[in-house]
């Protein structure tokens, strides 16, 4: 049962959040969305002292309550509305001890809405290490906030941070002594008091945003929307003005606190993090630093995994093995064996790879290395029509495209953004691994170059570089056709580098491979169940022919039981329902070098990539009886009955992965693409011109390579 009480974690985009959330909460979290948006939010059951548990939502970074971004107006619409689910019965407020008085802003607005706050001043440790000393008793006084220090990479003061935060709960409902930070004029003092009788509103500041931002706040119908409009003219409310002048008088009164609780060492050296900058942030030695990190993860999915696939791959061979032995020789064995099984064990197989980059990736984002990556990347990013952020949402597509294009809400210029939605899919994502994995193999030999660089971990190297460039030359043509008036701008802290906190690395991988798993599974489940009876049976009559010629053949050239299987199998497949369906679009996919059977794939990898290489699985797995072995192998020995050549030789598998690297081959994809453009105009565009790509692409390299 979720408890009742919501307790709001708060702050500013690199102050520690995130890692706070994990260690008060660890495994008693769960990943969602908020109500109607695709903005990600997790929640989890803090338990405080005497069994008392309270429900923390971790709300998106935001720099102050006057938004730029659409995961930032998310946090705003909420605190501007009790009636909203997530309306938080009290705040924890987490401010970056390195920079504190960038992080009292939205502080003290959130004070002013007269929330109960608890104020975590984070990375302490860090803090220490430079010598800085903060005088937190005074902090408290000055602010009348409950304030404690607390570092969450060592979990410091994590048990003292819970007393406080119980001792907050206690006190809810009882009567709160409130002052206000901020003295609004004239106009504002006016249009706030119109609001608040008119939305019979208790707090002021709170009615004041609302006319700040009644243009775009959901919880507001049109006629609402209407009267604010009225009231705020009637009032003489000047929104950009009054903006400026509320956020300078912020600044104003609680700079000069920051100052004087602050003890600072006499004398100042060069801290670690400006010495790592003056290198990693270097105008030629960034990008190089960079490609060199891209390079080591590459190398890294391809070299660490080998073993740990072996072991997938083995048990389940075993599993298999096993149920058909147990099991009678039936429909249902094999179901089991030729579709669940295969399907779901030609996918899971790539769990370790998988693993490995989100491992990589989340350890570069809690040393502070990807808001680096930010830094140096805005200025060449913008001669594409993209925006510095545009590279977390690039570099997190190596991932998965879904988080990626929802990471861009952080991205406030409109044609930056759509442009970054377009383009991001074109990076090559986790579920392309598999299918990359699959056909490498039939392209470059397994060997060793320089005697440190594996040469199939080079090409599948290449393959992303190639979705990267196709990425920013498709983003180049985009900011030629979009017009847009907006002024592009980059506002990000550059947080303090530190190790990092594997806790939440390891939280970070589980969380994503068990999505991964959770959500590709289901898939793979229902189309290798669906796959099977459609490569298993068909009308009865071609069925039947397609055996009697199989065993005629097989008698003509002499062959033994397995090769007779094997022949039976072929046929019958092709015969089948999924087989007919394959005919019909192998005259369109036939200039590419891809059979029949490949097309059956390009259909059903639609649901996902990945998918791609359950439906080989499953496909060359019917009906034979030597169908043991990686299902590189069985791929391997499959032979163009026309030409008599392999099916997979060096021009067709070079083919299907330029299709793959270009391909729009994921409906979530488009499923997202279409919530965030709020338009199915954009989603198809995206589809056709990266089909387009896809085709023409893998065309050309058939020809060649023929």
């Amino acid at each position: 049962m979720t408890p009742s009480i919501k307790i709001a974690l708060v702050g500013n985009p690199n102050s520690g959040k995130t890692s706070t959330f994990n260690q008060l909460t660890g495994l008693r979290q769960k990943v969602g969305n908020f109500p109607g948006v695709t903005v990600e939010k997790k929640t989890g059951v803090l338990e405080l002292q005497n069994n008392t548990k309270v429900n923390l939502i971790d709300f998106p970074g935001l720099y102050s309550l006057f938004p730029n971004a659409q995961d930032e107006r998310i946090v705003v619409s909420t605190f501007l509305n009790p009636k909203d689910p997530f309306y938080p019965d009290a705040v924890l407020y987490i401010a970056d001890m390195m920079n504190l008085s960038r992080h009292l802003l939205l502080l003290t607005q959130i004070k002013d809405l007269g929330l109960p706050v608890v104020l975590a001043l984070n990375m302490s440790d860090l803090a220490a290490e430079q010598g800085l000393k903060y005088d937190v008793k005074s902090i408290e006084k000055t602010l009348e906030i409950p304030t404690i220090a607390i570092s969450s990479r060592t979990g410091e003061n994590f048990e003292e941070l819970k007393k406080v935060v119980y001792k907050k709960v206690q006190s809810l409902g009882l009567p709160q002594d409130f002052k206000p930070f901020y003295k609004s004029g004239k106009s504002e003092e006016i249009a706030a008091q119109f609001i608040s009788d008119y939305f019979s509103s208790e707090n002021h500041y709170q009615a004041k945003l609302i006319g700040h931002h009644h243009d775009w706040l959901p919880f507001l119908n049109k006629e609402q929307k209407s009267q604010v409009h009225l009231l705020c003219q009637e009032a003489g409310f000047e929104d950009l003005k009054l903006q400026v002048r509320e956020t300078m008088q912020r600044f104003d009164k609680f700079e000069p606190i920051a100052k004087t609780v602050l003890q600072k060492p006499t004398t100042t050296v060069a801290s670690l993090t400006d010495k790592i900058d003056n290198v990693v942030t270097h105008p030629i030695g960034g990008p190089l630093i960079f490609i060199g990190i891209m390079l080591f993860v590459f190398q890294a999915i391809y070299s660490w995994s080998g073993y740990p696939m072996d072991w997938i791959e083995g048990f389940f061979g075993w599993m298999s093995e096993t149920v058909a032995a147990s099991l009678s020789e039936s429909w249902f064995t094999s179901l089991l064996t030729d579709g669940i099984i295969a399907g779901l064990g030609g996918v899971l197989v790539f769990i370790p790879q998988i693993a490995i980059l989100f491992f990589l990736i989340a350890i570069l984002e809690e040393v502070g290395y990807m808001a680096r990556a930010v830094f140096i990347f805005d200025k060449f990013m913008q001669r594409f029509g993209l925006n510095g952020r545009s590279i977390v949402a690039l570099v997190s597509s190596h991932a998965c495209a879904i988080p990626a294009i929802m990471s861009t809400r952080t991205i406030s210029n409109w044609k930056e953004r759509l442009i970054t939605i377009l383009v991001s899919p074109l990076v090559s994502c986790s579920a392309r691994i598999p299918v990359y994995v699959v056909l490498i193999g039939f392209v470059v030999p397994s060997a060793t170059i320089w005697g440190i660089f594996n040469a199939q971990g080079l090409a599948f190297m290449g393959l992303y570089f190639l979705g990267i460039i196709a990425a920013l030359g498709s983003a180049l043509v985009f900011k030629l056709i979009l017009k847009s008036d907006e002024t592009s701008f980059l506002m990000i802290e550059l947080p303090e580098y530190q190790l990092p906190v594997w806790k939440n690395v390891f939280l970070e991988v589980f969380e994503k491979v068990k999505s991964f798993v959770l959500e590709a599974g289901k898939i793979i489940l229902v189309i290798s169940m669906v796959l099977w009876f459609m490569a298993s049976y068909g009308p009865s009559d071609a069925m039947i022919n397609a055996e009697n010629q199989a065993i005629s053949l097989a008698k003509e050239r002499s062959f033994n039981e397995d090769q007779t299987a094997d022949l039976i199998a072929g046929k019958k497949i092709e015969a089948s329902y999924a087989g007919h369906i394959g005919k019909f679009i192998e005259p369109a996919i036939k200039p590419l070098g891809f059979d029949w059977k490949i097309g059956i794939a390009l259909i059903t990898s639609f649901a996902a990539r990945e998918v791609f290489v359950g439906t080989m699985a499953t496909i060359y797995s019917i009906g034979s009886e030597s169908d043991e072995g990686r299902i590189q192998d069985r791929m391997a020995a499959e032979i163009n009955p026309t030409t008599g050549k392999p099916v997979y030789d060096m021009a067709t598998s070079l083919s299907l992965l330029i299709f793959y690297v270009f391909a729009m081959q994921c409906m979530s994809t488009l499923a997202v693409v279409k919530r965030e453009t709020n338009s199915w105009k954009w989603p198809i565009v995206q589809f056709v011109f990266m089909t387009a790509m896809a085709y023409f692409g893998s065309w050309a390299v058939y020809v060649i390579f023929s």
